[in-house]
């Protein structure tokens, strides 16, 4: 930070300061945001939202595909739901579920991209060659690129 020595911002940085402050959105939008990416902290949840980013899925068929119970599904699904993350589409007796737009698949597909980009695995699920010089990161540190 380009502070002097009593703490006092300097011209250039009280500038970038106030330039930040003016694009600040009330403290609820962090609220909101916080909440939907604690949301994708669950790996259930995630592979839910990616196969439902894939295809509209109903309980029994995300149970099955997953592994889990359909009371385990229908659970995270409610989350989800009141998260407006999912929505939900009745036919006849069966209720299906989607993505809730296309924000949801934009962000979910960006945070599986830099995944994949940071893991070196392409889009195949298959890794790429490694060059060599990246260093393996320690546990809970990320590496620059």
């Amino acid at each position: 930070m380009d502070a002097d020595e009593s703490g006092e911002l300097s011209h250039a940085s009280r500038e970038r300061v106030e330039a930040v402050q003016r694009q600040m959105v009330p403290d609820a939008v962090f609220a909101d945001l916080a909440e939907t990416f604690q949301a994708m902290g669950d790996r259930t949840r995630v592979k839910l939202l990616f196969a439902l980013s894939r295809a509209e899925l109903c309980v029994g068929e995300l149970a099955a595909l997953l592994g889990v119970t359909a009371s385990a599904v229908s659970h995270q699904l409610r989350l989800l739901r009141s998260l407006r993350l999912v929505r939900s589409r009745r036919d006849g007796r069966w209720v299906y579920y989607t993505l809730d737009d296309d924000h949801i698949r934009t962000l979910f597909q960006q945070g599986l991209e830099h995944m994949e980009h940071r893991s070196g695995m392409g889009a195949d699920g298959k890794g790429e060659e490694s060059s060599g010089d990246e260093e393996p990161a320690a546990a809970g540190t990320a590496t620059r690129r």
